[in-house]
């Protein structure tokens, strides 16, 4: 699959966008009848908790950029802070987008399950 259609503008609409992905900066502010989210890496479940892990954030996502700076200066716990409200933050939109109903898998299976259990 590609993402965007390669026009960040306009892929959502065309025609052949049933088999395109969007990301969260293209997907904003958007509506679908049906939206199919993947949570990766960066967001998984572990005794009793939900953990954000931005180190595992795709490297091309600019939304954490300066995270590792911040870490650096101002310490570990406080860009773990930032970085939690952003990649959640990202989820829920993403999650929001679809006006009839969402798709949603996980890559750890604890979450997947925990997911399940919520609905």
């Amino acid at each position: 699959m590609s993402l965007n259609l390669g026009s960040s503008s306009t892929w959502a609409i065309d025609k052949n966008s049933i088999n395109e992905i969007g990301c969260i900066h293209t997907c904003q502010g958007l509506e679908f009848d049906y939206v199919g989210v993947i949570i990766g890496d960066d967001m998984r479940y572990e005794d009793g908790h939900i953990v954000t892990d931005y180190t595992k954030r795709a490297s091309t996502d600019n939304s954490l950029k300066g995270i590792k700076k911040i870490a650096k200066e101002q310490g570990e716990e406080v860009a773990q802070k930032i970085a939690e409200n952003i990649i959640k933050n990202t989820y829920r939109t993403l999650m929001t987008r679809g006006m009839k109903g969402c798709y949603v898998y996980c890559i750890d299976n604890n979450l997947q399950e925990l997911l399940k259990k919520m609905q």
